[in-house]
């Protein structure tokens, strides 16, 4: 944790965070916003392998969201990763992503990027060479699979074997 981030706690989302995850999903222009319901619902059924960093005044201002797959118990979706806009820049993202990891202890790690999410693409890049990982890409979802319309392709990004400590 860098001294930017001393003041920051890190632990499990509550359901009374779920509004400020939304807003940050929203103000990020980035990710897909889902409804506010479910962003509730995330921080009821899957606070165990979710985070979410506090500020000193116990106010969420980043958060990552995740699943184990039901199909690959050893393995760990990250759904969505969000810092607040007055965060940003100072490793929190990565800090939450590692804190993560090391709480629920995966084997691997998936993640869907959107093509372009330059800032989701190192973030996972430069986990995956902090824990020593091999990194695969592949397209998970096409673009005509989505009924809403034109949508861009999901790229899975597969990160493993994972070691229980970062490499330096």
């Amino acid at each position: 944790m860098t001294a930017a981030q001393a003041d920051l706690q890190i632990d499990r989302p509550a359901v009374a965070d779920g509004a400020a995850l939304w807003r940050m999903a929203r103000d990020s222009k980035v990710l897909d916003l889902n409804s506010s319901y479910s962003y509730l619902l995330w921080c009821r059924d899957f606070a165990a392998t979710s985070a979410v960093a506090r500020d000193e005044h116990g106010e969420p201002v980043g958060f990552v969201t995740g699943y184990v797959r039901p199909d690959r118990p050893g393995t760990l979706l990250v759904w969505q990763v969000a810092v607040d806009e007055t965060h940003r820049g100072r490793g929190l993202a990565a800090t939450l992503l590692d804190g993560l990891v090391a709480r629920t202890a995966p084997e691997q790690i998936e993640t869907t990027i959107t093509p372009g999410n330059t800032a989701s693409e190192r973030l996972f890049t430069s986990f995956a060479e902090r824990h020593g990982a091999r990194l695969e890409r592949e397209v998970l979802f096409d673009t005509g699979l989505f009924p809403d319309g034109p949508h861009d392709p999901e790229v899975l990004y597969r990160i493993g074997p994972l070691s229980r400590t970062p490499a330096a």
